[in-house]
């Protein structure tokens, strides 16, 4: 078959009718047929040949050039495609490499095989294109709701249509045990779009905590509006889920907003995730008071929190510790979810218990090192006291409040306190010499004797080892492991040290050795100040 004027046109008509069939541009489908035409005449011409084809947008008029590169001598590999700058000489004027000559050729005649070939390649861009626009499509959609229907199930994945294309609902991204048939109609949320190599791969959801928020924001006028914000979402989907919200506007309670009148907005999303309960929570900035409220219904006594470990311990009454945990755990890991901490959840017995336990201890720790009876000791922890430092340097004031004692005794109880410390630091520091602790180390401004012997005991002896320290090996730290948080110890956390405090002394070592220039250190902390206020203004 020979391109000639009587079918010029319908090449033009056949791109229109495959791009209105498809619902891609027209253009893609031309470029399609310039590539196959330009297969079809390599296998005439030669496949080392570089044969490019044109085709007139207007007219249908098919144009066939071979172009040549002009390439360095030594560089030339493709004499049908390349040629020296010696040889452009005779088609260019005055050529230089990179420079390109181009020259028309035949129309080719296109014998079966070559059709078929040609129609091969359009196919194949036509299925590029197809995908494209799926995946420009779905793209931008990602965390948001459709309604698809069912095409059929495998291996327990549901497989939707997305029109064009197809979706797939995992089998661990269904509620339960949800089963659906052909046609069935069910919404969904876009979880994930990929793009692949067998075409942009559709990732949906319904168990997603995103996807409860996007049922709600559908419900609730207000949420779409942006007066009431879904803050956190936590879901054990199917079963039981929490949601923490906050109103803008004082008027409007963000709790009675979300389960509407008579419970019909939130009964509407419960409906949709199969019986789901769902509990409707304040938010609080203040991270313990979301807490009391998210693990209602269960009161809680005593919350503290440890903001570093981000940690939080919960003391609920004897009656309502397993009403706190929920069935299975699933009121306290929700609960953990929704602010993000790991959750001790404590009786007020056992809490009792351990108050008893660390006073005991402190009891015991001042009748040792102090040389008091007990209810002396008993005293001193009561009023709050709990190191012998605490004893050795306060001032005499917070002492003689103590009942039955007097300045003389505040001054020995000092005087002793100060003499064990004193003896503390003589032994610590002989340690930490037999250890091989240089003076350079001990004389550093910062470190306590047991500091240092507790650095010589794990191999860091002199100021250049501690200068290579990092500040989370020295104030210990939290990582994640395997989805769970693992407690990292420093060898300076017993004594009190966070990771501000070891960074910063960390750093003075750097500095003191003459590895950091100081004034270089404070341009940097400058310009990281003033980009913190450009990101602030913007």
């Amino acid at each position: 078959m020979a391109i000639t004027s009587a079918n010029q046109l319908e090449l033009l008509q056949t791109a229109e009718a495959v791009a209105r069939e498809k619902m891609i541009d027209p253009g893609l489908v031309v470029e399609a047929m310039e590539d196959s035409l330009a297969r079809a005449a390599k296998s005439r011409y030669g496949s080392e040949m570089d044969i490019r084809v044109s085709i007139d947008r207007k007219t249908g008029k098919a144009t066939f050039t071979r172009v040549r590169t002009v390439v360095e001598e030594e560089e030339l590999e493709n004499y049908q495609a390349e040629m020296t700058v010696e040889t452009a000489r005779q088609y260019l004027e005055n050529p230089e490499v990179g420079d390109q000559y181009v020259e028309e050729v035949p129309p080719v005649e296109m014998g079966r095989i070559a059709a078929q070939s040609a129609k091969q390649v359009i196919l194949q861009k036509i299925r590029e294109a197809e995908r494209d626009k799926q995946y420009e499509e779905f793209k931008d959609r990602v965390g948001t709701i459709i309604n698809v229907a069912v095409k059929r199930e495998e291996y327990g994945n549901v497989i939707v249509d997305l029109n064009p294309g197809e979706g797939v609902l995992r089998r661990t991204e269904k509620i339960g045990r949800e089963s659906y048939r052909n046609g069935d109609r069910i919404r969904v949320f876009i979880k994930d779009v990929r793009r692949e190599p067998r075409g942009p791969q559709i990732f949906l959801s319904r168990t997603a905590p995103e996807f409860m928020a996007e049922l709600f924001k559908m419900e609730v006028p207000e949420i779409y509006e942006g007066v009431i914000e879904i803050k956190a979402v936590a879901r054990d989907p199917g079963s039981r889920a929490k949601i923490g919200v906050v109103s803008y506007d004082t008027s409007i309670d963000p709790v009675g907003a979300c389960v509407g009148m008579r419970g019909s907005r939130v009964q509407a999303v419960v409906n949709e995730l199969q019986g789901e309960k769902i509990d409707i929570i304040p938010w609080n900035e203040d991270m313990p008071t979301f807490l009391v409220n998210a693990l209602q219904p269960a009161e809680v006594s005593k919350v503290v929190l440890d903001e570093d470990a981000e940690r939080i311990e919960v003391v609920v009454p004897d009656e309502q510790l397993s009403l706190a945990i929920g069935r299975r755990g699933q009121n306290v890991r929700l609960a953990s979810q929704l602010t993000g901490l790991d959750i001790d959840i404590l009786t007020e017995e056992e809490e009792s218990k351990r108050r008893q336990a660390e006073f005991e201890e402190r009891t015991k720790l001042f009748v040792d090192t102090l040389d008091l009876d007990e209810f002396f000791a008993q005293l001193l922890v009561a009023e709050g006291f709990t190191n012998l430092e605490e004893v050795a340097y306060v001032e005499l004031d917070e002492l003689t409040v103590i009942d039955g004692v007097d300045d003389d005794t505040a001054n020995e109880l000092q005087a002793r306190a100060r003499d064990y410390l004193d003896e503390q630091n003589r032994k610590a520091l002989e340690a930490a010499r037999e250890l091989g602790a240089t003076d350079s180390l001990i004389d550093f401004e910062g470190l306590s004797p047991q500091m240092v012997e507790a650095l010589a005991k794990d191999d860091v002896k002199t100021l250049e080892d501690f200068a290579t320290c990092a500040d989370w090996e020295l104030a210990g730290g939290w990582t994640t492991d395997n989805g769970e948080r693992v407690k990292d110890d420093g060898i300076l956390e017993p004594f009190g040290v966070d990771l501000a405090e070891a960074q910063n002394m960390v750093m003075t070592a750097r500095i003191q050795l003459g590895w950091v220039d100081p004034a270089e250190l404070e341009a940097e902390e400058a310009e990281g100040e003033e980009d913190e206020t450009e990101e602030a203004q913007a």
